[in-house]
């Protein structure tokens, strides 16, 4: 029995959008297992796809459907929207309802599954008739920093996360966070929810042994997003580039334009700017590299993160709860704690990464360790758990549709 299911993404798969989410996504669509069919329905970033209109396409070796419900160029998607008519999310939500006779034909299966990334989508999630899997990567609350138009509309966001969730029939949150809010404020969310983080490749991030290079190199790979808070990033660099008396690379690995913090004039003549990689630059970059970065205000649970710590390299980021498994002193990096006086925060990362520099130099950590932290996370561990989620929900749903397919339609007797 082949198992179906539907994702709903605004992602091309041939295209370059960066991401945890997108990391997801894609690991979706090259790791299914033989009993499992997929259907992306998502968005044309090339200009050369019918819209409406299925094609099959091969992804790292896998065969699935991709169905474009709108075109919307590769360059436009890297910016934040200003006003919600270009809100990618709403013309790609708009664009599923115009072709939801087509996807209802194409998700149909022996068993079939819906998965959302998006609390947007729930509503055409629900009426192609499946189960519908929502996860849930972020813990973004009002006040917190944002490019996109939840920052300045967030009563939006709200409505449709309370819409999301009365929808799904599985909630799947990436950090322990999320379920905690949800059995304090929705139990009966709660019920129906559970804690499993985005998955790391470990055969595509393997360990390798720190670069000789003396020259101290600090990797970010992602999105420069207002809620990374890059400033704080760009200063602790800097800061860090005079401790080491100049011997500093920083590696930036993405589509953002760090010119728009001004925190980035002072590092911009010791970083390397890599631009879109595939998984497998990333990779190579992060083994050239000694450590990573974060200075996210909030997070679900980043593939950056489990990336670094996979490919043994140790990770000094602002501190978040979801990290305190993954980050430890003296073995996988260090955790310095939020504070309202920048100057302090910056110049504690600082002296933290000159630490980290002589620990790595002494010898003192060792990259298989650090790799150890993320075995739990692997793809091998839990994107089975996953799969396994959306063929039971099928299998449970399937009898019930074929008794409401077979129940005679009642007449009046007179």
């Amino acid at each position: 029995m082949t198992h179906r299911i539907t994702l709903f993404h605004s992602i091309d798969p041939r295209g370059g959008k960066v991401g945890g989410v997108e990391t997801h996504v894609r690991l979706m669509l090259s790791r299914h297992p033989d009993n499992v069919s997929v259907l992306l329905v998502g968005i044309d970033e090339r200009g050369d796809l019918e819209i409406g209109r299925p094609v099959q396409i091969d992804f790292e070796g896998r065969r699935i459907d991709f169905l474009p419900v709108v075109h919307i160029p590769g360059e436009t998607m890297h910016a934040a929207a200003k006003k919600i008519t270009d809100s990618v999310t709403l013309r790609f939500t708009l664009g599923i309802m115009r072709h939801l006779l087509t996807i209802r034909r194409l998700a149909a299966g022996e068993t079939a599954s819906t998965e959302i990334e998006r609390f947007e989508q729930a509503i055409p999630a629900r009426l192609l008739g499946h189960p519908v899997v929502q996860l849930v990567h972020n813990e973004e609350t009002k006040g917190d920093k944002m490019d996109s138009l939840l920052g300045r509309h967030f009563w939006l966001h709200r409505l449709s996360e309370k819409i999301g969730l009365a929808l799904a029939t599985r909630v799947v949150g990436v950090n322990p966070n999320i379920i905690a809010r949800y059995e304090r404020e929705m139990p009966r969310v709660a019920r129906k929810a559970e804690f499993m983080t985005v998955s790391v490749d470990t055969e595509r991030f393997p360990v390798a042994p720190f670069p000789s290079s003396d020259v101290f190199r600090v990797v970010f790979a992602g999105r420069l997003d207002a809620f990374k808070d890059p400033p704080l990033m760009f200063e602790t660099l800097r800061r860090l580039h005079a401790k080491l008396d100049g011997k500093l690379e920083f590696h930036y690995v993405g589509t953002s334009d760090p010119h728009r913090d001004k925190e980035f004039a002072a590092i911009e003549p010791f970083t390397i700017r890599h631009g879109f990689q595939t998984g497998d630059g990333v990779s190579a970059i992060m083994r050239n590299c000694h450590s990573g970065i974060l200075t996210s205000y909030f997070e679900g649970m980043p593939c950056y993160l489990l990336e670094t710590l996979s490919s043994g390299r140790p990770m000094g980021a602002i501190r978040l709860p979801q990290y305190d498994p993954l980050i430890e002193t003296g073995v996988s990096g260090f955790l310095v704690e939020r504070s309202d006086d920048r100057e302090a925060a910056a110049e504690a990362m600082a002296s933290n990464f000159a630490r980290l520099a002589a620990d790595i130099a002494a010898g003192l950590l060792d990259p298989a360790t650090i790799r150890a932290k993320v075995t739990p996370y692997s793809v091998a561990v839990q994107m089975p758990k996953l799969f396994e989620r959306h063929i039971a929900l099928g299998r449970a749903a399937a009898p019930r549709r074929q008794s409401v397919a077979a129940r005679p339609v009642n007449s009046r007797s007179h």
